[in-house]
């Protein structure tokens, strides 16, 4: 037999395009430490159960350990007819112990073994990328300082709508990725289940302790039906999801900081060190590690498309097909992880241009909204100060004028009432102060989010 999953049954070998053609290691090589893992873990249970001896269950996690180090340093052979890393390992413990290295798949199968090693990985993947997000709230939220008491003009059909705070913006965002976080959580909880012991997917008649290896390995669960845990890949599916989630974050941001480093806007310069230059025009700075990171979110997309529809139609319980959801998962977590390594110093290196956003504030009338709630506050309904405030605006418009710039009479136009307080809520400024609701840009509203901002990051990374 050319490969350990060859049984006595083939009395011909693979032919070699089969070979080529079923083969992962190519790509499922990332899972060596994993498997590795998973098979000492296993080693150890057997031993306990007394399917291995003690002396064998010691042979075993030597020679293992040995395999690792060998893949780690890249001294290790790498050929397709021996299909996957998992086969890989096998072949090589059994090449340096013989029988004792044929007694290591004792009471598993390949189906659980890839799902366990797989499981473990994301579970790590999990891990890494949360970190990742943390060290982005906290470029985030170290803005809020940077940023102190700058107002911008916020957006809705990309027309300005109303002013805030720059820390209010840059908390948006923090809100965003810490939903990306507990998502993350979630989906690590229903990853961290054992599949060992469910072998190919009936069980097996051997003595096997499947919560001991889980334990051995941090699972927090074992799967209680081996039929369903052999066929299971809605955790990858799921870190996928949670995944484009992320990126779709990432692209929304880097889209409108691609916008507000524009001649046109003028909000931002980005660090120079993370833009290039062009190679005809010399003056120009392309905000090209942003529109990566647009552009990568649709690989994401894609990789959750593609798992989406090799899931759809397979009968329980393990196919082969599953072997693709590797390359999809592995993109979609490197991207992912490169495109949070870029964002984070590229948030802390901006610079936001100040005299530009001063300048424009008082453009598009961003007190509207505030005039028409002190309209409210005085009595009229909110249909009549809505239209009343529209007509001011009109009416400021024609004389390019700004609402604080109106003569009390044209107020008293559509109020007889108005007087001289209306004055105290026009302005940019004043119209910062105005707000007072939970979750507003209220400066108090905002200073409290911030500090409780900064408590969670320091639980996070502590």
């Amino acid at each position: 037999m050319s490969t350990p999953s060859r049984s006595g049954v083939f009395n011909k070998a693979t032919d070699r395009r089969l070979e080529e053609f079923s083969e992962s290691i190519s790509f499922d090589w990332r899972l060596h430490a994993h498997d590795i893992r998973s098979s000492i873990a296993h080693a150890q249970m057997l031993a306990t159960v007394g399917l291995l001896s003690e002396d064998e269950r010691k042979a075993i996690e030597q020679s293992l350990n040995e395999i690792g180090d060998q893949i780690q340093a890249g001294e290790f052979p790498m050929c397709p007819e021996l299909e996957d890393i998992h086969m890989h390992i096998e072949a090589a413990l059994i090449d340096r112990l013989g029988d004792v290295g044929r007694k290591l798949h004792t009471g598993r199968s390949r189906n659980d073994q890839v799902s366990t090693g797989l499981r473990l990985w994301a579970r790590d993947a999990i891990d890494r990328i949360d970190h990742e997000i943390v060290a982005l709230q906290t470029a985030l939220i170290d803005r809020t300082d940077q940023d102190a008491g700058v107002v911008l003009p916020a957006y809705t059909h990309l027309q300005r709508a109303q002013p805030v705070l720059a820390a209010h913006y840059w908390l948006a965002y923090c809100e965003k990725f810490q939903r990306d976080r507990d998502r993350l959580a979630d989906c690590r909880r229903r990853t961290n289940v054992s599949s060992l012991g469910a072998a190919a997917l009936a069980g097996t008649s051997l003595p096997v302790d499947r919560h001991q290896v889980a334990d051995l390995l941090g699972f927090d669960e074992v799967a209680t039906n081996s039929l369903d845990i052999s066929s299971d890949r809605d955790f990858v599916l799921e870190l996928a999801f949670v995944l484009t989630m992320i990126a779709e974050h990432l692209s929304t941001w880097a889209e409108e900081w691609i916008l507000w480093s524009t001649v046109e806007f003028g909000f931002l310069e980005l660090p120079r060190e993370f833009c290039t230059g062009s190679s005809i025009m010399p003056q120009k700075i392309n905000p090209d590690s942003l529109e990566l990171i647009r552009g990568k979110t649709a690989r994401v997309i894609g990789n959750l498309t593609s798992l989406l529809t090799l899931i759809k139609g397979l009968p329980l319980a393990y196919n082969r097909d599953l072997q693709e959801d590797k390359p999809r998962l592995f993109d979609s977590v490197d991207t992912v992880e490169a495109c949070l390594g870029i964002a984070a110093p590229v948030i802390a290196g901006a610079q936001l241009n100040r005299k530009v956003i001063e300048q424009r504030l008082n453009q598009g009338h961003l007190d509207a909204t505030t005039l028409m709630e002190y309209l409210i506050q005085r009595g009229m309904p909110q249909r009549s100060a809505h239209h009343a405030v529209g007509t001011l605006v009109g009416k400021a418009i024609a004389q390019s004028a700004q609402l604080a710039d109106l003569a009390l009479e044209d107020f008293r136009e559509v109020d007889q009432q108005l007087d001289e307080t209306i004055y105290g809520v026009l302005g940019v400024e004043k119209a910062i102060q105005a707000f007072v609701s939970y979750g507003s840009t209220a400066p108090a509203q905002v200073a409290q989010q911030v500090d409780i901002w900064r408590e969670k990051i320091t639980k996070s990374r502590g």
